[in-house]
C-alpha cells in the first residue's frame, strides 16, 4: 500500500531522548508513520530501536521535552494500557505466546484474561478468532497446539493476537530472524496484507534485502542518534549498511583454491532415509565449503548426521583418512568436529546462565583442578582468552549472556567450540538474527580461522552470505547435492536463479 504523505501520522516522535544511569540511549530522536505504511526502524544492535519501541508503548518513559502523537493525540507520557487501547501492538521476537495452548487460545488470550475459559470461548470467540486468520489469508487449524507448529507459522498466530485488539500500528521486532528464505517470503506477504488494510507496520530486521523489499521508507539510527529517514525506492543494500554502520561494507569474493590441501572431512554416499540420499563432499584444511539451498533441502539433517546427533542409513565418513560413524555429539567433540546451531537461543546458549559458564561449558573437563573441581583461574583464564581473541564486547564475564546482542553472543558460541580446539567446524546460519555490521565481523573470524588451517562447512540459506564467504558453495536441493560453483567465476544471480528455478 502506497501512502499518502499529507495524510495525518499514525505516529509522530519529536526530541525523543533517554537516559540510563547518565548513559544516553537516545538522543533528540524524530520519528514518524503513516497509516497503511511499512517504516523499517534499521541500526546496529545497540542504537536504541528497542529503547524507541518501548517509549511508545508506555515502558519506558522519555526525557522531558519529548513530544509524543498517537492518531492525532497529543501526550507527553503514556501508560501501556492507554498505548494498546489506541491500538498499539508490539511482536518482540521471543514472541510471548504459550505452547501448551491452542492456536485459537493464543489468539483470544487477551480476550481471556479473567474470565473462564469454558464460558468465554463458544462459538463468538472462534468465529472472532477466524475472522482475523481471514484477514491475514492464513489458513490455520484454531484447535492446533501451538507447539506443534514451526516458528513461521506461530509469527502468524502472534500477529493475529494483535489485531484480535484492533491494533493499527503493529511493530515488527525481528520477525524473520530465525525464518528461512521461503517463510521469510510469506510473511512479508502477511506485512503486505496488514498495510493494504490501513494498518501501520514499523519492522525491524538486520536482513537489509527484506527491508528494502517491503517497506516504502526508512529510518536509520546509529548511537542513539537519529542518521536520517530515506525512501527505499532507490536504497541499496551497501548503502543502507553504511548508513547503519558509518562504514563502508565492501561484498568482495575471498574465495580461494585449497584444492591440494590435505582433505580433513570426506563423506561418500551418505543416506538417511527422508532426509538426504548420495551425498558426497570433501572438505580440505583451510577451506570454507558452503552450503546452500531451499528449506527442506537436507542441509540442517546432513549436519546433524556428521555430528552424530541423528545416525546414518548407509554411507562412509573419514576424518583426517580414519573411517569414523559418531554415535553421539559427545564422539564428535572428543575427535575434533565442533557445531553452531543455527537455533543459537535455545540450542547454542544457556540463556540464564553467566558468559563464563557458557563458553567453558563445552570444555569442564580440562579447568578441574587436583580434586576434580572446577578451577576458578583456569576457566578465567580460558574465558579471558577467548573474549580478547573473538573481541567479544562485555560487561563482565558473571554477566548473563542474554544480555548480550546477537552478534556478541554468537561469538560466545564460536569461542564455546572453539575452546575444544576443532578439526573441523560446522556452522549452520551462524548469522541469524545478527546486525550487518556485526555478521561482516562474524566472517572476518571465519576467514582467520579458516587460514589458520581449521576446515569449516558453512551453511546458509542466504546465498550472498555463502558465495561471498566460501572458497565452494555446494547446491542442496531434495536431499541431494546438484551442482558445485567457484565463487570466483559464478555470479550472485546466476547461483539464485538455479537454486529458485
Amino acid at each position: 500500500m502506497k501512502t499518502d504523505p499529507d495524510t495525518a501520522p499514525a505516529l509522530r516522535l519529536r526530541n525523543v531522548s533517554k537516559t540510563f544511569g547518565g548513559v544516553k540511549a537516545l538522543k533528540s530522536v524524530d520519528f514518524e508513520v503513516r497509516p497503511g505504511e511499512v517504516h523499517c526502524l534499521a541500526g546496529e544492535n545497540g542504537c536504541g530501536k528497542s529503547t524507541l519501541i518501548k517509549i511508545v508503548t508506555g515502558v519506558y518513559t522519555a526525557d522531558p521535552g519529548a513530544e509524543l502523537e498517537l492518531f492525532g493525540h497529543s501526550f507527553t507520557t503514556i501508560s501501556p494500557t492507554k498505548a494498546r487501547a489506541l491500538g498499539i501492538a508490539v511482536i518482540w521476537q521471543d514472541l510471548a505466546l504459550f505452547p501448551h495452548m491452542t492456536v485459537a487460545e493464543n489468539i483470544a488470550f487477551d480476550e481471556m484474561v479473567g474470565l473462564m475459559p469454558r464460558l468465554t470461548f463458544g462459538s463468538h470467540y472462534r468465529r472472532h478468532v477466524q475472522s482475523v486468520l481471514d484477514r491475514l489469508h492464513v489458513p490455520l487449524n484454531l484447535d492446533t497446539r501451538l507447539g506443534d507448529l514451526p516458528i513461521a507459522q506461530r509469527q502468524i498466530v502472534a500477529i493475529a493476537r494483535a489485531l484480535m485488539g484492533e491494533a493499527r500500528l503493529v511493530f515488527m521486532d525481528e520477525p524473520t530472524a530465525s525464518l528461512t528464505q521461503t517463510e521469510t517470503d510469506a510473511l512479508l506477504e502477511v506485512v503486505r496484507t496488514l498495510s493494504s488494510q490501513g494498518i501501520a507496520v514499523v519492522f525491524v530486521s538486520h536482513r537489509l534485502a527484506e527491508v528494502i523489499d517491503v517497506s516504502e521508507r526508512v529510518t536509520v539510527l546509529r548511537d542513539g542518534k537519529l542518521v536520517g529517514v530515506y525512501s527505499t525506492e532507490n536504497m541499496t543494500q551497501s548503502r543502507l549498511g553504511e548508513l547503519m554502520t558509518g562504514a563502508l561494507l565492501e561484498h568482495t569474493v575471498n574465495a580461494q583454491d585449497r584444492a591440494q590441501a590435505e582433505p580433513v572431512l570426506e563423506v561418500q554416499g551418505m543416506c538417511r532415509h527422508g532426509e538426504f540420499q548420495n551425498v558426497s563432499l570433501t572438505i580440505r584444511r583451510g577451506e570454507v565449503l558452503g552450503l546452500t539451498g531451499l528449506i527442506g533441502a537436507g542441509r540442517t539433517e546432513l549436519a546433524h548426521a556428521l555430528i552424530g546427533m541423528n545416525p546414518l542409513d548407509v554411507g562412509e565418513i573419514r576424518l583426517e583418512g580414519t573411517p569414523v560413524r559418531f554415535a553421539s555429539i559427545r564422539e564428535a567433540i572428543a575427535r575434533g568436529v565442533a557445531y553452531v546451531s543455527e537455533d543459537r537461543l535455545s540450542l547454542g546458549l544457556i540463556q540464564p546462565q553467566s558468559i563464563a559458564d557458557n563458553t567453558a561449558i563445552s570444555v569442564l573437563d580440562r579447568i578441574l583442578n587436583g580434586l576434580g573441581l572446577l578451577s576458578p583461574k583456569r576457566q578465567s583464564d580460558l574465558v579471558g582468552h577467548w573474549i580478547r581473541e573473538l573481541a567479544v564486547k562485555i560487561g563482565r564475564p558473571e554477566d548473563a549472556v542474554s544480555t548480550l546482542s546477537g552478534g556478541n553472543q554468537q561469538r560466545v558460541v564460536l569461542a564455546k567450540w572453539l575452546a575444544t580446539e576443532p578439526r573441523l567446524l560446522i556452522l549452520d546460519s551462524p548469522t541469524v538474527g545478527v546486525d550487518v555490521g556485526a555478521r561482516a565481523g562474524i566472517f572476518k573470524i571465519v576467514r582467520q580461522l579458516a587460514d589458520e588451517g581449521l576446515a569449516i562447512l558453512l551453511i546458509s540459506d542466504e546465498v550472498t552470505e555463502a558465495m561471498f564467504n566460501s572458497d565452494r558453495v555446494l547446491h542442496m536441493a531434495d536431499g541431494q547435492i546438484v551442482g558445485e560453483y567457484d565463487p570466483r567465476t559464478t555470479s550472485v544471480s546466476e547461483l539464485e536463479a538455479r537454486i529458485y528455478a
